[in-house]
């Protein structure tokens, strides 16, 4: 017997629950437009726990979260390959954020 998969809540498909930016919003460049924009995507990404730990080292050698870390190493893949977006955010810098 196959296990059941749960249906999509009503109207569910992949990804629901996650705000998308607005066209006439983002037409109109409106504060909207500029928070879609600024938002960040989450994604589930399984390692093998020897490449976690890895990274979590480096991460720390580099005074960066494990998070900031893998951001900072497909930020630089994308740009050997040509591939990185040339409206993307620039990366946050490592340390501690500048006293305000």
């Amino acid at each position: 017997m196959t296990p059941e998969v749960p249906a999509p809540a009503p109207g569910g498909e992949p990804g629901d629950g996650v705000p998308e930016p607005d066209a006439a919003a983002s037409a109109a460049g409106t504060g909207a437009a500029r928070r879609a924009r600024t938002e960040r995507k989450q994604v589930l990404l399984r390692l093998d726990p020897a490449v976690h730990d890895a990274l979590a080292r480096w991460a720390s050698d580099e005074l960066r979260s494990v998070n900031a870390q893998i951001d900072m190493v497909l930020r630089r893949a994308l740009d050997a390959e040509g591939r990185l977006p040339r409206d993307v955010r620039p990366a946050r810098r490592p340390g501690r954020p500048p006293a305000e």
